[in-house]
């Protein structure tokens, strides 16, 4: 992937937004979007941290190609997390490992029923 445009249509697909949902989502017209993907316009630097914020992406690899193609700091922070969840969860009994894996899809079925 060669250009800005190239590497935005690839992570707004992977991440399963159409342009029009990209575009609602962080508040600009489909054409935006369209033109950047089509390396019609320069980025202006408020739509390209929002773009990466919502589809949690490097902001130097969206704009140069450089670096990991994830935001670093917030899959660092979701492996510290996981790794911490690990580490209590290896001293458990297997059945309270089940117990505490059927716990955590409980709360997790929960939220995403609660309004925001």
């Amino acid at each position: 992937m060669n250009t800005l445009g190239e590497r935005l249509t690839y992570a707004r697909k992977r991440n399963g937004f159409t342009q029009d949902s990209l575009a609602e989502s962080i508040g600009v017209s489909r054409g935006v979007i369209f033109n950047l993907e089509k390396n019609k316009t320069e980025p202006q630097t408020i739509v390209i941290n929002a773009i990466c914020q919502i589809l949690k992406i490097n902001k130097e690899w969206l704009i140069s190609g450089t670096g990991e193609m994830e935001d670093s700091s917030e899959a660092s922070q979701s492996a510290k997390i996981l790794a911490e969840l690990y580490e209590v969860a290896k001293s458990l009994s297997e059945d309270e490992q089940l117990y505490l894996l059927d716990t955590v899809k409980a709360l997790k079925q929960r939220l995403s029923r609660e309004p925001k």
